[in-house]
Parts: C-alpha cells; sequence; structure tokens
C-alpha cells in the first residue's frame, strides 16, 4: 500500500495551532496567578493575617508582609525589636479589627483596632496603606503609627504600675496580727507568738509566676509563702494599678492608651483570740510542743500554736548567712508547723474508745471487767507481749474508774469487746483517713495499714492510743467537742463571722447518751483526787479532759524511746459565752513526769 506524506502546509498549520494551544495555556495561567490570584490577596486579607500573627507574637511573619520600601526604609532588626518590646510589654492578647473600609481612589484601608492589655481595653481607629509589587501581592507600608495612630517614630510606648496596699490580717477583735507599715513593708506585731500561724510573705519564686501566670504577678511581687498569709493570698494580695501612655522624644507624656487603678487587698478578720494564743505560747515556750484552743459549741479557733517557732519579722528584715543556718539546722525544728502533723495520742485516745464502745452497744459503762494486775494478755497466742498499766486501784473496774486512773488494760479489753470491723467502721466514720474541712491543711488521722488491723494485739493496743493510731490535734478537738454537742462533732473554721451558726463536720458520730457519760466520766478524771488530771483542777470551774502519755519505742522492751505528753480539756459549762476547749502535746516529756510535765501549763491557759 502506498504511504501518504504530509504536505509542508499541513505541518505549518500543526505548528501554528500547537504555538496557540501553549499560549493560550500560559495566558490562563497567568490570568490564574497573577488576575483571579490576585483576588484572593486583597489589603483586608494581607492586614489580617498580620493581625493574627500580632496574636501569635510571631514578628518574624509580620515582617513577610511587609512592603519593599518599608523594608529599605526600617531594618529587620529594629522593627522585631520595636514589635517585641511594645506588645509584649504591654501583655497585649485578643487584638482584633473591625469596621473594615477600603478606599481604592486613594488605596487606605481604614479599620477599628481593639485589644486587651495589662492595664485594660485599647480600642482605636487607624488606617493602612499597602504596596501592589511585581508578583501582583498587596503588601503593608509600615509606620509606628501602625501600632498606635499617636506613636511617631522617635516617640516610646511607657508602661507604669502602682500597688495598693496587702490586706491585714486582723484577730476577732480587730487587732492587728499582720500589717503593711507606712514603709510598705510587712510587719508582724506579735513576733513568735503568731508565727506560725500567720506564716510570712516574700518574692515570688520563678515557679510560683509560673504557676500564677495570668493573675497579675510580675517578677517584683510578693507573695503568701506559708500560714495565713498563703491561705488567704489570693484575697490579701492588692491590686495593681497599670497605666500605658506614650511619651515624646523629651519623654513628656503626650497620650494615655489605658489605665487601671490599684486597688488594697481585702482584710481578713479570723477567730483567733490573741490573749489566748499570747497565753498559750508563753505556757509553751521552751518545749517542743503544740496547742489547739476552739470553741466547741460554734467551731471557732481561738488559738494554734507550734513550739519553738520563728519570728515571721526576720523574713522581711531579710538573715545573715549565720542565722539562715541556725534556723535551719536547729535540732528542734522551728520551722515545723507541729499541730498540722499527726501524733500518737497515748491515753487521751481513751475517751474515743470508749464513746465508740458506747455508742455500738458493745461496751456497758457500768461493766466491771474485773482486775488484772499491772500486766495482762487476751491468750497464750500473744507470746511475750502484755499489756501494762501504771498502778491498781479498789472498787470495779468500770469505766469511769478506768478514766480516772487511766486504765490501759480496761481499754484493751474494750477494744477487743468492740471488735475490729466495728472498731475501724466507727473510725472511719469519725473523721479517720479523711481530710478535715478547713482552711489550713491537716494531716489525716489513720488508725492501722490500710484501714484493717492487722493482729488482735493491734486492736487492743489502740484501745488505748498505741498500735499504729496516729491523730491530727485539730482532729482530736472536733472529736472531743462531741461530748459537749450530744455526740456531734464540731466543724472547726478560722476566718471569722458575724452571728454565726454552728456547723458539724459529723453529726451523730456518738449517740447523744454516749457523749453525756464520758464527759461525766472525765470531769471526775480532774476532780476526783485521784485522777490523772487532778492538779489541773480550778476552784470555781468545771473542766473535763483526759492525760496521755504516749510511748515512741520500737518494741516493748525498748528503753531507749521517748514520750509524748497530752492533757486534752474542756469547760462544762451551760454558758454559750464560756466555752473552752484546748488540744495539747509536749515531746519527751519521759523524765518530766510524763503527761503530768502538761498540767500547771493547761491549768494557766485556763485560768
Amino acid at each position: 500500500m502506498e504511504k501518504k506524506r504530509i504536505s509542508t502546509k499541513a505541518i505549518v498549520i500543526i505548528v501554528i495551532c500547537v504555538i496557540l494551544f501553549l499560549a493560550l495555556i500560559g495566558g490562563g495561567v497567568y490570568w490564574y496567578i497573577f488576575v483571579l490570584n490576585a483576588d484572593k490577596n486583597t489589603p483586608e486579607e494581607v492586614l489580617a493575617q498580620y493581625v493574627s500573627y500580632i496574636n501569635d507574637k510571631d514578628f518574624e511573619s509580620m515582617y513577610t508582609l511587609l512592603s519593599e520600601s518599608t523594608k529599605a526604609r526600617v531594618d529587620k532588626q529594629t522593627y522585631l525589636d520595636r514589635n517585641s518590646n511594645i506588645y509584649n510589654g504591654i501583655e497585649a492578647t485578643n487584638v482584633t479589627i473591625s469596621d473594615l473600609n477600603y478606599d481604592k481612589d486613594n488605596k487606605q484601608l481604614f479599620y477599628t483596632m481593639s485589644m486587651n492589655t495589662m492595664a485594660g481595653d485599647i480600642t482605636f481607629s487607624n488606617k493602612a496603606t499597602f504596596d501592589r509589587q511585581d508578583d501582583n501581592k498587596y503588601y503593608l507600608n509600615w509606620y509606628s503609627q501602625l501600632i498606635f495612630p499617636d506613636l511617631q517614630s522617635d516617640y516610646k510606648v511607657r508602661v507604669s504600675t502602682t500597688q495598693g496596699t496587702r490586706g491585714a490580717i486582723l484577730a476577732r477583735d480587730g487587732t492587728a496580727l499582720a500589717i503593711t507599715g507606712d514603709d510598705g513593708t510587712r510587719q508582724y506585731p506579735y513576733g513568735k507568738t503568731t508565727s506560725h500561724l500567720l506564716g510570712y510573705v516574700r518574692s515570688i519564686s520563678a515557679e510560683e509566676l509560673e504557676a500564677n501566670a495570668g493573675k497579675g504577678y510580675t517578677e517584683s511581687s510578693i507573695i503568701g509563702k506559708t500560714g495565713l498569709e498563703k491561705v488567704y493570698e489570693d484575697r490579701l494580695r492588692p491590686g495593681t494599678g497599670c497605666e500605658i501612655y506614650i511619651t515624646n522624644s523629651s519623654g513628656n507624656k503626650i497620650k494615655t492608651l489605658a489605665q487601671t487603678e490599684a486597688t488594697d487587698g481585702e482584710d481578713i478578720t479570723t477567730t483567733i483570740d490573741i490573749r489566748l494564743q499570747d497565753k498559750i505560747y508563753k505556757q509553751l515556750d521552751g518545749d517542743n510542743g503544740l496547742s489547739v484552743a476552739i470553741n466547741p459549741k460554734t467551731g471557732e479557733v481561738l488559738a494554734l500554736v507550734s513550739t519553738p517557732t520563728y519570728d515571721s519579722n526576720d523574713f522581711i528584715r531579710g538573715f545573715t548567712n549565720e542565722a539562715w543556718e541556725e534556723l535551719n539546722n536547729n535540732k528542734n525544728n522551728p520551722m515545723l508547723v507541729r499541730y498540722q502533723n499527726t501524733y500518737v495520742p497515748g491515753s487521751s485516745f481513751k475517751p474515743i474508745t470508749a464513746a465508740v464502745g458506747l455508742t455500738t452497744g458493745k461496751m456497758s459503762a457500768d461493766e466491771d471487767y474485773g482486775a488484772s494486775g499491772l500486766s495482762w494478755q487476751n491468750n497464750s497466742s500473744w507470746g511475750n507481749y502484755r499489756v501494762t498499766t501504771l498502778q491498781t486501784y479498789s472498787g470495779p473496774a468500770n469505766l469511769r474508774n478506768a478514766l480516772i486512773y487511766s486504765d490501759n488494760i480496761y481499754f484493751a479489753k474494750s477494744a477487743l469487746k468492740i471488735g475490729a470491723d466495728t472498731f475501724a467502721e466507727q473510725l472511719l466514720k469519725i473523721g479517720f483517713d479523711t481530710e478535715m474541712p478547713f482552711a489550713i491543711n491537716m494531716d489525716k488521722s489513720q488508725f492501722a495499714d490500710n484501714n484493717t488491723f492487722a493482729s488482735e494485739i493491734q486492736l487492743a493496743d489502740t484501745g488505748y492510743g498505741q498500735g499504729k493510731v496516729l491523730v491530727n490535734p485539730l482532729h482530736v478537738a472536733s472529736m472531743y467537742s462531741a461530748f459537749v454537742n450530744e455526740g456531734n462533732m464540731i466543724k472547726p473554721y478560722i476566718e471569722y463571722k458575724e452571728n454565726a451558726t454552728a456547723e458539724y463536720w459529723i453529726k451523730n458520730a456518738f449517740t447523744k447518751e454516749a457523749a453525756e457519760i464520758v464527759r461525766d466520766d472525765m470531769v471526775q478524771t480532774i476532780e476526783n483526787a485521784n485522777g490523772t488530771g487532778h492538779e489541773a483542777k480550778i476552784e470555781g470551774i468545771t473542766l473535763a479532759g483526759k492525760t496521755g502519755t504516749a510511748e515512741i519505742k520500737a518494741s516493748q522492751d525498748d528503753d531507749t524511746g521517748t514520750e509524748l505528753g497530752w492533757f486534752n480539756a474542756f469547760k462544762v459549762s451551760d454558758n454559750p459565752n464560756d466555752q473552752l476547749l484546748i488540744v495539747n502535746m509536749i515531746e519527751d516529756v519521759k523524765d518530766r513526769g510524763g503527761s503530768h510535765y502538761l498540767l500547771p501549763k493547761v491549768k494557766a491557759m485556763f485560768e
């Protein structure tokens, strides 16, 4: 078959068509890139993108949106420094633009800008101009006035702050416990008497600044470090006043952009009776001890004392290196807030065991357990372990005598009568292994690992306040309050309330009958001449109380351990204005008379 040849004319036509096709495609691409795409790069969109970079503090990207004429006039580092210093310095956030109106004839974009700053909101009207460059895109012409309309290139944005006065901490009668002096420094008029209670303020740390971001703190802020200064920090701390303004080249203010006034912190009135606080501190000074005083009817905390202590004023005045070393290396640990911790209660726990036994019906106040001498064990399975007590007595081994003579054996037997499951259940009911609802954090009381008695011996020892039972003194005060509140445990509080009504932390902790029986028997521990607390008897005042000597030792045969002395007492009075309950503990009383060492001290607290 003969092949057909393509003519020269046809080839020319084909070439022309290809060229036209390519031209058409190229034109389309040009149209898409330079015409259609240009519509997607409007001045409004460029400004919106610029503002989004301001919010992100992405000053590098902001610079990429500037026109070539701007870049020729303002070098990059100068631009970055100025914008960063201003926007970061005033803490600009939530920057927005609205009311956009582009004047094509004059190539000006009018808009309204708003932002939040450390001194409040700033809103202003402004205008921007753009260059359309070789890529057919709009780029922003930048001047200092774009930040703020009144800001010339040689003007500056300034920030000044003023500080209000930190709120005072007051006693219930209005006496100042912590105040700010005329020189602006924090002062603690009662020094060591209230130092653990109040704590102290110091300069904010980097960690605290980060943890409190957004609350208005700065690197120069003062913050409560411990005690009530820390507890009520958010209310005590003053508000910072701030002004953002523009100054001219001579440093003169030409315009205020935003301003907030400084505010004083809130004064906090506490329930603290400063005279009682001082009296208790003087009795404990020189000892390692603690005291918690409450009104058992209202729950008002009247005193919180921990000794030894420090002087809060020293944290304001500053320490020498030697003084700081002495404070931190002191073997008696004056920085320890003892009333926040838990301790072995010893015999001061016996009223609780009695109340639990009577409430559950596992004990009878009149039942005579019989004489057991000075040592006892339940059965031979105890091996060599025996419960010991300090003295025998004539008369029945009933609840009253057991409290008067502080009979360990009686309460060991009582715990066994109550039973492990019931005892554990009741102790959990009255607040063990539970955080107290109180402004100051208190360690949780506990009675056994995993709230389960590991053995019969541990159960028996718990009955008289040994074993693994550990109590927080404020919790003890609340449990003891049930003896004057028909079995209800008061809810302690420390911020003063006008005409406050009593709130109970745990209702029906004990039955009314159980509470009254234990209360009356505790009166006899002081009134009875043989009572372990008789030395604290005060003519004209009826006190109920219980001593306790808690042994801290590795084993029953260990004679190198130490002893904690307890004496908890409360007034028995129908007068609602004459109520006081005090829980007291002093360490290392082994060679100082045990719990008897506390009796004259506590007596003086009530006198």
